[in-house]
């Protein structure tokens, strides 16, 4: 993309040496007001340069400054200083150089939470639950500043020696590592749920997302596939190109995938399907729920709209903004959104409007008075303004506050961890299950762990109790109050026993991840997952699934 005219004068007109010089556009109030407030800026950082009582970090101060600036438009026009290049080009191409391993915090440890698939670290040996000490050497609980991340980091086949305690060993484990170039897959699972249904788990557009979804569909119908479910769950989004291939695939060459509309006219484009679809018979369920945003909102969307499949889940995150980049001086870049996309049946599901804040600053979403009606290709009505409302609504789970407490904690991972170091081997990840003594010793296990929390009920107690007092009535109802009290105050023994089921199910998936990795925790899940289940009773009725793609459910 080009920059229109008037851009190009601007920036042709800064002078940079020795501050930033005063333009006057007498046609322009606008470019008037860029320029004025632009020398002030210069002028304060020279003044806080020479004066203020310590030493500033001018690349520090610059990166603040623009990224306060950028906040007040939407989250995702984004400023890339020159040493943050690395992690944007990880961003939207999936690679890096380094070993394949998530090294996260726990309790000022440094602490290996997954390692990927086929990556040097899985075949170095590195588990999930080694904790980091040294790299090369560096002793990571030593050096504060030190990021284990970027350490890990570095050219093609070179070694990493990596120095980590691992659960029951007593002296530390040596590891070198040849880094490589680590691809984050966009499809980390695809499968065979049973003898007709395919299953494609989609969670990024990056460069490649397009060839994975088509490989994996290609060997999935060469599996006896009939039936698939496209999974786009947590999926942010990413290249809008990659939406529009992976579109392609299930809908006729020439079809209209999205159009972009923004300021900038000459930019505004209809995007069309340019390839043979694959498949255009295949009955399709494609799963979403509130974090899919974004391009995993355009394939969803479109598919809606074409009436290809059948929408399960909850409704998506409502991004209907696309983003381009832009070159800055100094190997330094700007992701800017541009433009709004509109799909097949002509609405944007934008669902949170930036451009009008309330006085504090905030942003509220599009009211449903202001959202306008569109058509289907078979004439279903789908609202804009929204995100994407799937066909078939299954309300969110709601984790109980002690299954979320255990989770946050750290503990359900650390008896993975344990329980890993104990069983040499498990079942297939489909097919492991807790017994019901090993849940026991792990209630034994936890019983001494910090995990305290509050339950809503709790809550709307003290909530309760907190308007009594300011409205006079305490006194008359305290003694009712402190019997309910005694009565919900819950017992982390009893709760682990009462919602058992839950606790459990979490525990054998994070058990199994640690086994299987990122294919495990997607298998172990499949039993219990409501959106899986709808979709596979659904496809057992395909008299359903054809009423609902023609809007008579």
């Amino acid at each position: 993309m080009r920059f229109p005219k008037r851009f190009t004068l601007l920036a042709s007109s800064a002078l940079v040496a020795g501050g930033i010089g005063f333009f006057s556009f007498k046609n322009d109030d606008r470019f008037f007001e860029i320029a004025r407030n632009l020398d002030i800026y210069a002028t304060l950082f020279k003044e806080l340069n020479l004066y203020y009582v310590d030493e500033i970090n001018p690349n520090r101060m610059v990166k603040t400054s623009i990224d306060g600036m950028l906040k007040a438009l939407d989250p995702y026009t984004n400023f890339f200083a020159e040493d943050e290049i690395e992690d944007y080009m990880t961003m939207t191409t999936g690679r890096y150089n380094g070993i394949g391993a998530l090294i996260g915090q726990r309790q000022g440890k440094s602490i290996v939470l997954m390692v990927y698939e086929g990556t040097p670290a899985e075949k170095s040996g590195l588990r999930i639950g080694d904790e980091v000490i040294k790299i090369d050497g560096v002793d990571i609980k030593a050096r504060k500043e030190a990021d284990p991340g970027k350490l890990l980091k570095g050219q093609n086949n070179t070694a990493v020696k990596l120095t980590v305690q691992r659960y029951g060993e007593k002296s530390p484990v040596e590891l070198s590592v040849i880094r490589d170039v680590v691809k984050m897959t966009n499809v980390p699972y695809y499968g065979m749920i049973n003898d007709e249904v395919g299953y494609i788990d989609l969670k990024d557009f990056t460069a490649t997302a397009s060839r994975e979804v088509r490989t994996a569909f290609q060997e999935l119908k060469g599996k006896g596939m009939k039936k698939l479910i496209l999974d786009v769950r947590e999926n942010p989004g990413g290249l809008l190109n990659m939406a529009i291939d992976i579109c392609n695939t299930f809908i006729p060459k020439d079809s209209e995938v999205v159009t972009t509309k923004g300021k900038v006219t000459e930019w505004n484009k209809t995007y069309t399907a340019l390839n043979p679809p694959l498949d255009l018979e295949m009955p399709i369920i494609v799963l979403t729920n509130n974090h899919s945003a974004s391009a995993a909102e355009i394939v969803s969307g479109v598919i809606q709209d074409y009436d290809r499949g059948v929408l399960i889940g909850q409704r998506t995150y409502g991004k209907g903004l696309v983003q381009t980049t832009r070159e800055l001086s100094f190997n330094t870049k700007l992701k800017i959104t541009t433009a709004k996309y509109y799909i097949p049946s002509g609405r944007c599901i934008q669902a949170i409007d930036y451009s009008h804040r309330n006085p504090d600053g905030s942003v509220g979403k599009i009211p449903d008075s202001l959202k306008t009606a569109f058509k289907t290709k078979a004439g279903r009505v789908v609202y804009d303004g929204g995100g994407v409302l799937p066909d078939v609504v299954i309300e969110a789970q709601t984790p109980t506050p002690i299954a979320l407490s255990l989770t946050n904690k750290g503990l359900l991972f650390d008896y993975a961890v344990k329980y890993r170091h104990e069983h040499p081997t498990i079942k297939p990840a489909r097919e492991f299950r807790l017994t019901d003594a090993e849940y026991a010793d792990f209630a034994k296990w936890v019983a001494d762990k910090e995990y305290d929390y509050t339950t809503q009920v709790e809550k709307d107690l003290g909530t309760l109790e907190a308007s009594a007092k300011k409205e006079k009535y305490f006194d008359q109802i305290q003694d009712q109050l402190k019997s309910l009290k005694t009565k919900m105050s819950h017992s982390k023994d009893a709760d682990l026993n009462t919602f058992k089921p839950e606790i459990r199910t979490l525990l054998e998936q994070e058990i199994a991840g640690h086994y299987y990795l990122q294919k495990g925790l997607k298998e172990a899940s499949f039993a219990t997952d409501p959106e899986m289940k709808a979709a596979l009773d659904l496809f057992k009725d395909m008299g359903r699934y054809s009423t609902i793609l023609k809007g008579k459910q």
